[in-house]
């Protein structure tokens, strides 16, 4: 039976990092009591002492009166008609265990693939937790968690089978300085999300290896294509990839100093080793994981291949770039 969410339909986060943070700024500003799952003891005890997360967007200071704070998942679902997903792919099995999400809206927020499984989290979940598709929602960007914490003018795009409840999620995301859009495609918009993380790591790799502007531009162009054409085959609908929830989200993850995914790759075309990469960095790296797509897809994407490849096919980043130029248009 299809959910239908309603404005005062009670939502939680699930996850600490910076955009299960920033999320959660946004989903209290209106006045809104939020729940929230939090891990790790040490941020949960900031959280319920200072208001504020130590590890992540540590300026942001909330009142906590609107917050329902708990180490306890089972305890932040039952409390919850929507439930938002903003805990990294990779460790996404152990924060949800075998809690029942049953009879929950469910928003993913993640941006990428569950490892192993190679499933995105909208299949993961209808697989493992029984949640069909039109009980789920996807938060697609261009937003970068730090920008928020700044209030800085954002764009979110929310993605629901029923346009009612992406108009519901998409005033509950509202703020000062976040505009909404809504979308009915849900796949479309999740894939964005999750490669444009593997084509901004592509673009980190161009960088660190000493590739300037102009073949950088080429080379999110050709992946913006990449993008649509996969698309295309593997979803066939009416959608616009110039919108901001596909292009949008490419060029800032491509292009800012707050992607973490073009950091790791300028780690590797700078000559470091995909681990020692991976421990410097110091946080997760979507694109790593999400580039494990490729084990299983059949179609023509060059670029995603080769930064498949360099992950975790041993490939040497400066040939395999090389290669590469001579792909493009």
């Amino acid at each position: 039976m299809e959910l239908i969410i309603e404005k005062e339909s009670r939502c939680s986060v699930v996850g600490h990092g910076s955009w299960a943070t920033g999320l959660v700024k946004i989903l209290s500003e209106g006045g809104q009591r939020v729940g929230w799952f939090v891990r790790n003891g040490d941020v949960l005890d900031s959280l319920r002492d200072e208001g504020r997360n130590p590890k992540y967007l540590s300026d942001v200071e909330f009142d906590t009166s609107l917050l329902a704070l708990s180490g306890d998942i089972g305890q932040v679902v039952e409390q919850s008609d929507v439930v938002v997903l903003a805990a990294p792919s990779a460790f996404l099995k152990d924060y949800l265990g075998d809690v029942s999400l049953r009879g929950k809206f469910v928003v993913s927020a993640v941006k990428g693939v569950v490892p192993g499984n190679h499933l995105t989290i909208t299949d993961f979940l209808e697989q493992f937790y029984g949640v069909p598709k039109d009980c789920v929602g996807v938060i697609g960007g261009p937003s970068h968690a730090e920008e928020i914490a700044l209030e800085r003018l954002s764009y979110l795009t929310v993605a629901c089978q029923n346009l009612d409840n992406a108009r519901v999620m998409a005033y509950k995301l509202s703020a000062k300085y976040i505009k909404t859009a809504i979308s009915t495609d849900i796949h479309g918009v999740e894939y964005a999300a999750i490669l444009k993380n593997i084509y901004a790591l592509g673009v980190g790799i161009a960088t660190g290896l000493g590739y300037g502007d102009n073949f950088l531009s080429v080379l999110i162009s050709n992946s913006a294509r990449e993008m649509a054409a996969f698309l295309d085959a593997a979803y066939p609908c009416e959608r616009d990839t110039n919108c901001s929830a596909y292009l949008g989200d490419l060029l800032v993850t491509a292009y800012s100093p707050f992607s973490r995914n073009r950091r790791f790759g300028m780690m590797i075309g700078k000559g470091l080793h995909v681990k020692s990469a991976l421990m410097e960095l110091g946080g997760v790296a979507e694109g790593y994981y999400a580039a494990e797509i490729m084990r299983q897809t059949e179609c023509d994407m060059p670029i995603a291949r080769a930064v498949y490849d360099i992950l975790y096919g041993g490939a040497v980043p400066s040939r395999t770039m090389k290669n590469l130029t001579n792909k493009l248009i």
